[in-house]
This record gives C-alpha cells, structure tokens and sequence, in this order.
C-alpha cells in the first residue's frame, strides 16, 4: 500500500482521536498536501513545529492502528469481498458449479467473520 494511502486510511479510521489543532494541521499536511512551509505561515507556527505535529500525529495514528488493528481488519475484509465478486462473476459466466461458488462464499463469510 503506498505511503499517501495508508496516511489517508489511518486518519479516515483514527483522526477523531487526534485534537483539532492537530487534525487541522494533518489534514493541511496529508490530504491537502501543503508544505511545512505554507502550513507554518498559515498557522503562525515555525515550521519545525509544523513538522514535529505531523511526525507526533503519524505516531499517535500508526499507535492506535499497533493496538486495534481496524485498517488491518477493513483491508482484510475489502479483498474477502472482492474474492466473493469473483466466484459471483464465474458463476454467472457458467464457469463454475453454483454448489461450488456457495461453498466458496460461505468460506469467505466464515473468514470474514472470525476477522471481526
């Protein structure tokens, strides 16, 4: 998963646990994608300090996400869907026997459920 998109799903997941100083910050930072620069001066801050914030709200998120694992979980259970897509779409195409595509489902259902 590349850097941007793992960011994006951390704060999607935990960004409510951050204050609002620093959830307006990373949003400038990550989803906005401002410099420390132009963050800085907006924010009347140096831009070390912009850049400390950033680094401490990265550690707070990846922390939380070491703990509860919810990205981990929702990745799992978006490719666990993607999976039942696929037997749905072969069984329509006739390429596979509906007992079969059932049986499949059924294990990614029993897959997905021992995740949550």
């Amino acid at each position: 998963m590349n850097k941007f998109l793992e960011q994006a799903l951390l704060y999607d997941f935990y960004g409510e646990l951050l204050t609002d100083h620093q959830k307006e910050i990373y949003e400038q930072f990550v989803l906005d994608d401002l410099s420390l620069s132009e963050i800085a001066e907006s924010e009347g801050i140096s831009r070390q300090g912009v850049h400390d914030l950033v680094k401490r709200c990265q550690r707070s998120l990846e922390g939380y996400e070491a703990k509860l694992h919810l990205v981990e979980k929702f990745l799992a259970i978006k490719e666990s869907v993607k999976d039942i897509e696929r037997y749905l779409d072969e069984w329509e195409s006739e390429k596979q026997e509906p007992e079969e595509v059932i049986r499949k489902i059924r294990q990614i259902s029993d897959r997905i459920i021992e995740e949550l």
